[in-house]
């Protein structure tokens, strides 16, 4: 795996305020091509219960869902290919329906081989610990938005002030959420 320091900076120099949702040389041929291949190892790896879908309004391209029984934890995983950086990819563990834990971590095991499979592939994998720092590029993320609404609700009193994640973004945020 890319030492945590290179893949940050990979994250910001991809980030461009101009283009959200995908590069300006974004490329649909290629961008479908890596998808497949991605898809089709870990449905080698998992077997065909896994699922994918593609992003619609968002910084990725698609997901692709392993199922609890295939994992063989008892937890399902998730695993998302961006459209930026020469297609970061990510994985994470779920708890309940499309719910990331931010303390299940797939297993290291899985890790290596998914990094691996991203290297052959020309990709770069992300660790879920570097997606959670802090978003400080230049884009105006959603979260910036929230604590505008919140002001609102505040005021009407509707809510209360006391949000600690409200206005906060982080990298997943930038490349693998809806825009």
């Amino acid at each position: 795996m890319l030492p945590k320091d290179r893949i940050r900076a990979l994250l910001l120099e991809h980030d461009d305020p101009r283009h959200l949702e995908r590069p300006a040389d974004f490329n649909r041929e290629t961008s479908r091509n890596c998808f497949a291949r991605l898809v089709s190892a870990l449905e080698e790896r998992f077997g065909p219960s896994c699922s994918s879908g593609l992003g619609q309004d968002a910084s990725f391209y698609g997901v692709i869902e392993i199922p609890a029984d295939a994992t063989g934890l008892g937890l399902p995983m998730g695993v998302a290919m961006s459209n930026f950086g020469n297609y970061f990819v990510t994985a994470s563990m779920r708890i309940g329906e499309d719910v990331p834990s931010s303390e299940a971590r797939p297993p290291e095991e899985f890790v290596t081989w998914l990094d691996g499979v991203c290297t052959a592939m020309g990709c770069t994998f992300v660790p879920s610990e570097v997606l959670r720092e802090p978003y400080d590029g230049p884009s105006a993320m959603l979260a910036a938005e929230d604590v505008k609404l919140a002001a609102v609700l505040i005021a009407a009193g509707e809510a209360e002030d006391d949000d600690e994640e409200l206005g906060k973004s982080d990298w997943h945020d930038r490349y693998f959420d809806y825009i």
